[in-house]
């Protein structure tokens, strides 16, 4: 009789020959029909599927190696310190390989296994549930929810590796010897794009109850279906790999993958079931901050439900509030973010190099604290952030949020998705979700595709919509900075920067890189800070500067590498080119 563990719930991982841990061999553990002929112990494991939906996302990921960051360390957005143990410095130092990516580094190997995981866990769902004691309506929806979940867990795995083993309904047994080629990644992409059309279709009806909240919805559906087909259509994947290798990508470029991309973003933004969260009136912008602070809004597709509580006040914040500064904004990203006019720094008129936060674009605050900004402290009352050093003179010693050698600061720290009247020293809590799929990104989507497409004023509408919600003024055209007749050349580079700011710290950037091809210009060198000198009683020098980090990135890092371990448990699955 087979056992199963509903409380740990660690079903068989396709990653050995000889598996344990799902099956449970404990007498403590449930049997599987004890499970799947129980209703609320069925809900239960669907429920435990979900849970693990947030697991790149978190700001505690890799927190077992000493340090703590989503991917978001492993790009040009944010800074950790160049401890190699943790996994997003190794990756953009250049030291990951076949037999490190998954040991240390604090991944709990999550990457591979953790999809794995799920995906087992879905199999093993749709398998047994039709014993389970539901209505055939509610059995159909369990089941459209964990096909969505399972291409979920998929995605996470071929933007990451490229083409892997699908393996379809089959659940392993503990005794059993895998061996599987990898699939191409074609039919990577086609068998997600045909379960989350399915998955769709079987939740077109079904409305839930408030209990229920969270659950994955037909808009969900395609909402991931439009992120895969804009992966697909990406260049690292469409023909430009750098191997002709079907496991890792289309062998050749076919235009057309951006018109499926823009039709697919298209389908969902004409359902009318979702819309930008906008507050303008309270002040600029403020639809843009408010969004992350609200379980239930306009704009959240899929999410991650969270008990109340204040985890990115603990990771983000600088010392004098008690955060522990995890992931540093650069200054590099503190330059993306435009003017109020909806310019670049570098193009407006508005813009002062020697007083730079001032007349920015909304997003830029409620994203990075700044040297000068007020802010809540640890005794509720907000005081102003300095993150100045000193230069030896009288006129201030270095601050506690400075940039030293030794605490590496780069004169920013993070604010996306913080409630700005908690610190982490203060006892109270704040009640969030993490926004796995939300509208902004869809129309992002639809923008970059429909520019490729050659068809760049659509794409210019939707950047209206996002920008008129983060308060950056119409200007007497309407186009909200974005200049008349633009090409596509230069619209691509503009939609570029603009997920870079509005996805900042969302889990994107780090994908989007890699998808784009520019990771090899990016990442090469060294990331930017600021250090800031105070020369007066309000004045201060802003000296651009390299932070102590290595960037060394390595064409091969398209990819990441396959586990050693699995590839010499299953010999037929190929290794990524370059490892």
């Amino acid at each position: 009789m087979k056992k199963i563990l509903i409380t740990a719930m660690l079903p068989l991982v396709f990653l050995a020959c000889k598996k344990s841990g799902g099956l449970e061999d404990k007498t403590t553990g449930l049997t599987e029909e004890a499970v799947f002929t129980d209703s609320v112990q069925t809900n239960n494991f669907l429920n435990r599927i979900y849970l693990d939906a947030g697991y790149t996302f978190g700001p505690s990921r890799f927190n077992s190696a000493g340090g703590s960051g989503n991917t978001e360390l492993a790009t040009d957005n944010a800074e950790g310190n160049n401890n190699l143990s943790v996994w997003g410095n190794a990756y953009a130092q250049g030291t990951i390989g076949p037999s490190n990516v998954l040991t240390g580094f604090g991944t709990d190997k999550d990457f591979w296994t953790t999809p794995y995981k799920n995906i087992r866990r879905v199999n093993l769902l749709l398998e047994k549930i039709g014993g389970a004691p539901f209505h055939e309506s509610t059995k159909k929806r369990m089941r459209a929810e964990a096909r969505f979940l399972r291409a979920f867990y998929y995605q996470h795995m071929v933007i990451a590796f490229g083409g892997i083993p699908l393996i379809g309904d089959q659940v392993f047994g503990i005794n059993d010897i895998i061996n599987l080629p990898r699939s191409s990644y074609e039919d990577c992409v086609a068998y997600m794009v045909s379960e989350l059309d399915a998955a769709a279709a079987d939740l077109a009806n079904v409305t839930y109850k408030d209990i229920d909240f969270g659950r994955v919805t037909g808009g969900a559906c395609l909402a991931l279906k439009s992120r895969v087909l804009l992966y697909a259509a990406s260049p690292l994947f469409n023909g430009g790999g750098t191997t002709k290798s079907a496991a890792v990508g289309y062998p050749a470029f076919n235009a057309n993958r951006w018109q499926q991309a823009a039709d697919a973003a298209e389908a969902l933004i004409n359902t009318n079931l979702y819309s930008l969260n906008v507050d303008n009136t309270t002040r600029p912008g403020n639809g843009f901050y408010q969004v992350f602070l609200k379980r239930v809004n306009t704009e959240y597709i899929f999410q991650y439900n969270r008990p109340a509580q204040k985890e990115f006040e603990a990771y983000y914040l600088p010392p004098t509030r008690t955060g522990a500064s995890i992931m540093k904004p650069t200054q590099s990203l503190v330059e993306a973010f435009p003017m109020r006019d909806g310019k670049a720094i570098s193009e407006s008129s508005t813009y002062n190099p020697n007083d730079p936060y001032v007349n920015r674009d909304p997003r830029f605050e409620y994203s990075i604290i700044y040297n000068g900004l007020s802010y809540i402290n640890n005794s509720s009352v907000k005081t102003v952030v300095y993150t100045y050093t000193s230069t030896g003179s009288t006129i201030a010693n270095t601050t506690a949020d400075a940039y030293t050698p030794n605490n590496q600061f780069t004169g920013y720290f993070g604010r996306k998705m913080c409630d700005e009247n908690i610190s982490n020293g203060l006892s109270a809590t704040t009640e969030r979700a993490w926004p796995l799929i939300r509208y902004a990104e869809i129309l992002l989507n639809y923008a970059e595709a429909i520019n490729e497409v050659g068809q760049p004023e659509k794409a210019v509408e939707k950047l209206a919509l996002l920008r008129n919600r983060a308060g950056i003024l119409p200007g007497a055209d309407g186009r909200y900075g974005i200049k008349t007749g633009i090409s596509v050349a230069e619209l691509r580079t503009l939609i570029q920067n603009e997920r870079r700011i509005e996805l900042a710290f969302e889990d994107h950037r780090f994908n989007d890189i890699r998808r784009w091809k520019i990771a090899s210009a990016v990442l090469k060198g060294f990331n930017s800070i600021d250090i800031i000198t105070r020369t007066g009683t309000n004045t201060f020098v802003h000296t651009v500067s390299r932070a102590p980090r290595p960037l060394n990135f390595r064409d091969a890092m398209y990819l990441l590498p396959i586990p050693l371990s699995e590839i010499q448990k299953m010999p037929m699955m190929e290794q990524n080119p370059g490892y």
